[in-house]
């Protein structure tokens, strides 16, 4: 059984060397949609994958970080660089180019990663991230499973450490300091969100 969360946010890009040179040479944006299909081992007290409700905190903060931000590829000119974070109080640096399929691998990464430091309450079993499809145009999108986000054949691996954000897109988020928690815990097993269990109504 797949359950699937969408997510909408507006950017703008370059993606260098690709075939098309608008594309290449022209920072222009677009009108994303992020899908997030997910699986679980058996459902949970109130007979679902997981609530939707618990998307919208951490993973709905990270997805947002992009909007009406300009992204780009950390390898780009410090020139380019420079000026965007000079002309954009938003902006997100990315340790890949931004292609609609190195969207999905990093969004993938991302998410799993929130996904391993949740603590679940409501009986949630083995909860993962199946793929996620991000839809750049309403043609065209791609979409990404687990060995796609962690095979080096496709762009390398994602070092989260690599990904930054704006002071203003991190002074937006509920917590300014989760990110950095967030990559502190990675691989030591320690949850940092944390749901508290909800009242049975029915048992």
């Amino acid at each position: 059984m797949l359950i699937r969360k969408l997510f909408k946010f507006e950017s703008a890009h370059v993606v260098r060397n690709c075939t098309t040179r608008r594309c290449s040479r022209s920072l222009h944006g677009h009108s994303y949609r992020v899908e997030l299909l997910f699986t679980a081992k058996k459902l949970d007290n109130a007979g679902m994958i997981m609530d939707f409700g618990l998307l919208k905190g951490a993973v709905k903060e990270l997805i947002d970080s992009w909007d009406h931000a300009a992204c780009f590829w950390d390898k780009d000119t410090s020139e380019y660089v420079q000026l965007i974070q000079q002309h954009s109080e938003r902006w997100v640096s990315m340790p890949v180019n931004p292609s609609a399929e190195q969207f999905s691998r990093v969004f993938f990464v991302l998410v799993d990663r929130v996904l391993s430091a949740t603590s679940f309450a409501n009986g949630e079993d083995g909860v993962q991230l199946d793929s996620v499809i991000v839809h750049e145009t309403d043609s065209g999108y791609a979409q990404c499973w687990r060995q796609d986000a962690y095979d080096v054949h496709f762009g390398g691996l994602i070092d989260l450490r690599r990904l930054s954000f704006s002071n203003r897109v991190r002074e937006e988020w509920s917590d300014p300091m989760w990110w950095d928690k967030l990559i502190a815990s990675q691989g030591n097993g320690q949850p940092i969100f944390l749901h508290s269990s909800p009242p049975q109504q029915i048992s």
